[in-house]
């Protein structure tokens, strides 16, 4: 289970028990045993890794007594707005905290977790998953969901209501109480408002229709759905956007519960509340967006909050370009099976680096705790033949998405988007893409060459067929196909043309945030030489997603694929543009057009509207039955099939992590699909080289 075996646990023992601030013998008689998941020491749980702590009292026979960081009061002060003084553990968390049982030890308070992203909202969410929280999650096993926020759930019969069950007590890192009221807040005054979201993600919608969220009392919170949602619960177990949001901090600035939000915006120096919502959340489901620390630094003396209050393990206290600053949150909902309040590591230190050289360059000399995103295959050799003299560890762990193409079928030049539409085209340029060299020049022969299809891995109802569908290496029907729509040499210069003479000139921009550079490098001369001339730039992933959602791309070059439980509750992959802002999109245009009931962009064929309306109903069918396997297998083999993507190789990504970061374990995959660590429970993690 774990990455290395800890020496540490026959002479830490006593240090754990004073840890857990056992102070007389009576109380060493009563004090709950210290397990942890190498050692459960015949204690069982409901959910893997985890118990309420009623449930784990009752199975050691025990009373927890609590215990916090000796550092939390200086850590708090850091937090403005926060009251000066704490009350004491106990009373800071809810009533029933959630026990984390830790992988291997029971950790050691304090130290700076040093981590690397990209930049300000690009390239972020393993540094957001460190901390990330939501109603559920999935545990490390990647199929079970396991209570996280809420204590538990409950489905009626046709998975038309989803009812949760909060913790009583459980606070904001201000120490203000969170209940239920927070759940409706974010859903009826956030993720619907359109002067915050212009347009509701399909998560929060059921085949377009919206769902009705009943508050039952401060602990209990149903979501009403117009339609069957099984997929519900797991898009909570694995997406970044959290089922709620400070209403009593947000909510001062909403014109529905202060008549004077906007009076109350201004004279903190915002236009009217609307404005100060966005100074704190953002206008998106995205959890990364900039404080008023960096988007108004000259406001922030001035206001009530520097950072909006938050359920995470730690919260933002210093932000700038250059990167930002962490605290432990004083008020988090967990503690470890000896009492201790989560998270052990009190800052967390994020520093802003695009480079890919200089980001590869920090790991090898031990500079970062944790990295996996922006970090791939290619770039595994250097660090696999440092991990011994920079004292660190690299696992090699499959992905869930691979590298894919587009072609942009809403182009704004029309003569390319002619033939960028061609089903024909896009066949010729897979059959172009020499998949087997991809695999041994950019992955060292360690990945599995295949087309894309939309569901990763594969359920039962796929035809595993599908991964072949014209991946083979066959230049002559590449220029064979191309011929046939009149993508010829016209001008005599080697290079083939548009059907009306214009040159054929295929510029890749990509990031290495989403795509391996080698990979771009490789295709780009793959199609050079069936005769379709193609260059490649390397840009930020700001200046890729912006040219994307702009439609300015001719080709869109990005990691795709998604499992199966997260398509249950979102329907991306199947409706134009086909996923998110900060993934993989294309065809613009037809999604303005689906956006718009036709009013403006462009008419997507009949089969991209037809698989609309499959995976809506995909998603109210009963899993496993005939008709979900009908509609399952026909959305794969619609996507695959209609070639709009085109996949190159699946292959494993590195997971770097220092090796004084304990309680580290092994991960199943290297993916952002199922939130990059949330899975692994990086609040244990604590660091053996620091105090």
């Amino acid at each position: 289970m774990s990455i290395r075996k800890l020496s540490l646990l026959a002479c830490v023992g006593l240090g754990a028990m004073t840890f857990a601030a056992i102070q007389s013998d009576e109380a060493h008689a009563a004090a709950c045993p210290a397990v942890t998941v190498e050692d459960m020491q015949g204690l069982a749980s409901a959910y893997p890794q985890q118990f309420d702590l009623a449930e784990f009292q009752a199975a050691a026979n025990c009373t927890m007594a609590f215990s916090e960081n000796p550092a939390i009061g200086s850590l708090n002060a850091k937090i403005q707005g926060n009251p000066a003084s704490l009350p004491p553990v106990a009373e800071r968390l809810p009533e029933e905290p959630l026990v984390v049982v830790p992988y291997e030890s029971i950790g050691r308070y304090g130290g700076t977790l040093d981590v690397l992203s990209n930049a300000t909202e690009a390239g972020t969410s393993d540094f957001l998953s460190v901390r990330h929280v939501n109603l559920v999650r999935f545990s490390d096993d990647l199929q079970t969901i396991v209570p996280n926020v809420a204590k538990g759930w409950e489905w009626n019969d046709d998975f038309t209501q989803l009812t949760f069950f909060l913790r009583k007590g459980h606070k904001w890192s201000d120490g203000a109480p969170f209940t239920a009221e927070d759940v409706a807040f974010w859903y009826n005054d956030m993720a619907l408002d359109p002067n915050i979201i212009a347009k509701p993600k399909d998560y929060v919608l059921v085949g377009g229709e919206r769902m009705t969220v009943e508050v039952l009392d401060p602990q209990t919170v149903r979501f009403n759905m117009p339609a069957p949602k099984p997929g519900l619960l797991s898009h909570f177990a694995t997406h970044y956007a959290q089922g709620f949001q400070p209403k009593h901090f947000l909510g001062q600035f909403h014109p529905k519960y202060n008549e004077k939000a906007d009076e109350l915006a201004q004279s903190l120096g915002y236009e009217n509340g609307y404005d100060a919502i966005a100074g704190y959340y953002g206008n998106s489901d995205w959890t990364d967006t900039p404080t008023p620390m960096l988007a108004k630094p000259d406001l922030v003396a001035n206001l009530p909050k520097a950072a909006m209050p938050t359920l995470e393990s730690h919260i933002v206290v210093a932000e700038s370009t250059e990167g930002r600053r962490l605290v432990a949150n004083p008020y988090f909902f967990m503690v470890d099976s000896a009492g201790n309040q989560l998270p052990y590591i009190s800052e967390q230190d994020e520093v802003f680096i695009n480079e890919n050289e200089v980001r590869i360059l920090k790991l090898v000399n031990a500079e970062v705790d944790y990295k996996s995103q922006s970090v791939t295959l290619p770039s595994a050799p250097i660090l696999l033949e440092n991990q011994e003299k920079g004292d660190y560890t690299i696992q090699l762990k499959p992905e869930i998405a691979m590298p894919v193409f587009s072609f942009n079928v809403t182009s704004a030049d029309l003569e390319k988007r002619k033939v960028f539409s061609n089903r024909t085209f896009r066949e010729a340029m897979s059959l172009a893409i020499n998949r087997d060299e991809i695999n041994e020049v950019a992955f060292f022969g360690q990945g599995e060459p295949k087309q894309y299809v939309p569901f990763s891995p594969l359920p039962e109802f796929v035809d595993a067929a599908l991964h072949q569908h014209m991946a083979q290496f066959d230049p002559e029907a590449a220029k064979a196909k191309l011929d046939e729509i009149g993508v010829v040499d016209k001008d005599g210069d080697g290079m083939r043309d548009l059907p009306n003479g214009d040159k054929l000139v295929l510029n890749v921009q990509f990031a290495t945030q989403g795509i391996a550079g080698q990979v771009v490098e490789l295709v780009a001369q793959h199609w050079t030489n069936v005769g379709v001339q193609a260059t490649s730039k390397e840009v930020t992933p700001d200046e890729y997603r912006s040219a994307q959602s702009s439609n300015q791309l001719d080709v869109g070059a990005w990691r795709k694929g998604q499992p199966l439980a997260i398509v249950l509750g979102n329907n991306e992959l199947f409706v134009p543009p086909y996923e998110n802002y900060f993934a993989h999109r294309t065809a613009m245009l037809w999604a303005e057009w689906v956006d718009t009931n036709g009013a403006s962009g462009v008419e997507p064929p009949q089969w991209a509207k037809d698989m609309i309306d499959n995976i809506n109903a995909f998603q109210s069918a009963e899993a496993g039955s005939v008709e979900f396997n009908r509609l399952g297998g026909e959305l794969a083999r619609a996507m695959t099939e209609s070639m709009i993507f085109i996949g190159t190789v699946l292959a494993p990504a590195p997971i770097y992590s220092r090796n004084a970061l304990e309680n580290m374990t092994e991960f199943k995959t290297q993916s952002y699909e199922y939130y990059r660590t949330y899975p692994y429970r990086a609040h244990q993690w604590w660091l053996s080289d620091e105090s």
